[in-house]
C-alpha cells in the first residue's frame, strides 16, 4: 500500500522560501507522476506542479512557474518542491499525490487521476 506524507511546511514572511518534502512509501509502479496541489482558504483545491518520471518532465501551474521547484529524490523516495519569493495568495495546505502510468502536460493538474494522496502540510506566508 502506498504511502504519502509531507513535511516542510510553516510560516514566512512575503518573499521568503520554504521547501515542501513528500515522502513516499510502498510499491510505486513505473512511469507514474507525482505532484503538489494546495487548497487556499475559500478555494477549491489546485494543481501547483507536477514530475513525470518519464524523461523527468516537469509543469507547473501559471501562479507558480519562475518561483516553485518541483524535484525528485530517487535514492530516498522523496519529492520536493523548493517555494521562493512566496506572497501571501501562496498560503494554504499543500497536499502530494501520485498517479501511474504517467501524466503529460495536458492532464497533470487533473486531480482525479491521482489516486493516492498525503494529509498535507500548511503554508502560512504573511505580509
Amino acid at each position: 500500500q502506498v504511502q504519502l506524507v509531507e513535511s516542510g511546511g510553516g510560516s514566512v514572511q512575503a518573499g521568503g522560501s520554504l521547501k515542501l518534502s513528500c515522502g513516499a512509501s510502498g510499491y510505486i509502479s513505473s512511469p507514474n507522476c507525482m505532484a503538489w496541489f494546495r487548497q487556499r482558504p475559500g478555494n477549491e483545491r489546485e494543481g501547483v506542479a507536477a514530475f513525470a518520471s518519464d524523461g523527468e518532465r516537469t509543469f507547473y501551474s501559471d501562479s507558480v512557474k519562475g518561483r516553485f521547484a518541483i524535484s525528485q529524490d530517487y535514492a530516498n523516495h522523496t519529492l520536493h518542491l523548493e517555494m521562493n519569493s512566496l506572497q501571501p495568495e501562496d498560503t494554504g495546505l499543500y497536499f502530494c499525490a501520485v498517479r501511474w502510468p504517467g501524466c503529460s502536460r495536458f492532464d497533470w493538474w487533473k486531480q482525479t487521476k491521482y489516486f493516492v494522496w498525503g494529509q498535507g502540510t500548511p503554508v502560512n506566508a504573511s505580509s
